[in-house]
C-alpha cells in the first residue's frame, strides 16, 4: 500500500529533541514514516503509537521499542495509562487525511474518483458520509458545511441535499457533486469541492473534538521540558493547536491568576510556523499546506 511520504521529517524530529531513553508517542502513525525515524534515535526508549485505521498495520516496524494502540488518538491518556504510562518525553501529530486515504477509491475521501461516499477513518464505525447526507436536517447540514468547510453558502449546498435525497438515496460521491453542480465555480472547482469533502469528513469522524481532547490531554501528560510536534493542513486545525500553545487554552483568550501572570503551561520554540521548502512542496505536494508548531512544557 503507498502512503504519503512523511511531510517536513527532519523538522519534527528536530522538534521533538529526543532523549534515547524516553518515551514517545506518535498520535498519527499512518505510514510510519515519522515513527521509524523516532525509533532510530531511540536506545531504551519506547515509542507508542496511534491510528485508528486497520489499514495502516502492514506499515507496523518490528521493533521491541514500538507498539501500535488501535484507536482514535483522543484516547491518549487512557490507552497510555492502561500500558502503564502516565508521563512522557514528547508528542507528534501529523493532523489530517493521509495520501493512502486519498487514494483508496472505496473509502469516499476523495472527489476524485465515483466511489460510495464513505470517509470513515475506522471502517467499523456506524456513522459514514451516506448517513449525514440522508438523515440530517436541513440546519444540522448546513453548520457542517459553515462550520468545518468554511463555506458561506453552506445552506444553500443543504438546500441541495434535501431536495435530491426526497427523490433518492446519495449514496455516491458523483451523486454528491451533481447534486451541487451549479454552485460549483468553475475557477475553483478544486478547492470548493475540497471544502466540501472536508466538511463531511471532519463530522464522520469527529476531527475536531478528537483534536481538542488529544491536545489537552497530551499537554497534561507531557513531563516537564517534553516536547509538543504539531503538522496541521488546514485553519479549523491550526487554530486549535496555536491558542493551546499560545493562550493555554482552547478559546485563545489570555488568562491570568491573582498576580497576573499569563496561566498557560506550554512555551513555543517557534514563535512563527515552520513551513515546507519549495524543494520539499516539489517532491511532496501534500507539504504544500503543512504548518508545523513545536512546543514545550512549562
Amino acid at each position: 500500500m503507498s502512503y504519503h511520504k512523511a511531510v517536513l521529517l527532519n523538522e519534527c524530529i528536530e522538534g521533538l529533541n529526543i532523549n534515547s531513553t524516553g518515551i514517545y508517542v506518535d498520535v498519527t502513525f499512518g505510514g510510519g514514516g515519522h515513527s521509524t525515524e523516532i525509533l532510530k534515535t531511540l536506545t531504551t526508549g519506547k515509542l507508542f503509537a496511534f491510528d485508528r485505521d486497520s489499514d495502516v498495520e502492514v506499515n507496523i516496524p518490528k521493533d521491541k521499542n514500538f507498539k501500535l494502540l488501535k484507536t482514535n488518538y483522543k484516547n491518549i491518556r487512557r490507552f497510555l495509562r492502561a500500558e502503564g504510562i502516565k508521563k512522557v518525553d514528547g508528542i507528534l501529530a501529523d493532523l489530517g487525511v493521509s495520501s493512502h486515504q486519498f487514494d483508496v477509491e472505496e473509502r469516499g475521501f476523495s472527489f476524485r474518483f465515483d466511489s460510495e461516499l464513505d470517509m470513515r477513518m475506522n471502517k467499523n464505525d456506524a456513522l459514514d458520509a451516506k448517513n449525514i447526507l440522508q438523515n440530517y436536517s436541513k440546519q444540522e447540514l448546513a453548520n457542517v458545511f459553515y462550520n468545518y468547510g468554511e463555506l458561506r453558502n453552506s445552506r444553500r449546498i443543504a438546500d441541495k441535499i434535501i431536495e435530491l435525497r426526497n427523490q433518492l438515496e446519495i449514496k455516491t460521491t458523483t451523486q454528491l457533486i451533481n447534486c451541487i453542480s451549479d454552485m460549483v465555480p468553475e475557477k475553483n472547482r478544486n478547492q470548493f469541492l475540497s471544502q466540501v469533502f472536508q466538511a463531511l469528513r471532519i463530522e464522520v469522524n469527529d476531527e475536531i473534538e478528537s483534536l481538542k481532547q488529544m491536545m489537552l490531554d497530551g499537554v497534561d501528560i507531557l513531563k516537564s521540558e517534553g516536547r509538543f510536534v504539531v503538522l496541521s493542513y488546514h485553519s479549523l486545525e491550526d487554530r486549535i493547536v496555536k491558542n493551546i500553545f499560545k493562550k493555554g487554552n482552547l478559546n485563545g483568550e489570555i488568562e491570568k491568576d491573582f498576580f497576573g501572570n499569563i496561566l498557560k503551561n506550554m512555551n513555543e520554540i517557534n514563535r512563527k510556523v515552520i513551513v515546507a521548502s519549495d524543494k520539499e512542496i516539489k517532491e511532496n505536494s501534500r507539504s504544500r499546506s503543512a504548518k508545523l508548531r513545536v512546543a514545550e512544557k512549562i
